[in-house]
């Protein structure tokens, strides 16, 4: 490699080093955006509305107050502005499906209790094996434990 002296370090730098510098200002710009109008998390889904939602919203669609019923739709499921008016739109449409509800359903160790109070050991140890990958003996070590 040539000696480089403080010019030609200067040139170096501005021929190289000014395009990764804009590259890399659009990708964090981009990514800032990206992150920006993501949906929630899936650890966290979005808010049940309450039982009167999609009255209240209906009625302020009715009413020519599409705006309010986006800021409501937003409120109570804690969607995006964009999922929000889409839900709108729907609903105005007469084609608005409302989400179904979440069901409780009880952990592992829970239905394994069940089912071996039940004398159900075997399909115990098949729910253990199929949810967590264990093993015969893990398994029935897990049964044992509770």
């Amino acid at each position: 490699m040539p000696n480089l002296g403080p010019v030609e370090l200067i040139l170096w730098l501005g021929v190289v080093g000014l395009p990764v510098a804009i590259v890399l200002g659009v990708v964090m710009i981009f990514r800032r955006r990206v992150v920006k109008q993501s949906i929630p998390v899936a650890g966290s889904p979005p808010a049940v509305p309450g039982a009167d939602f999609e009255t209240r919203a209906m009625a302020l669609i009715q009413n020519g107050k599409k705006i309010q019923a986006i800021k409501l739709i937003r409120e109570e499921t804690g969607l995006g502005l964009k999922q929000a008016k889409h839900v709108a739109d729907q609903m105005e449409a007469g084609r608005y499906v409302p989400p179904r509800r979440a069901v409780a359903v009880p952990d592992l160790a829970t239905r394994v209790r069940e089912l071996t109070a039940a004398g159900r050991t075997e399909q115990a140890i098949h729910l253990i094996r199929g949810e967590t990958g264990m093993g015969q003996d893990e398994a029935e070590h897990f049964i044992q434990a509770l």
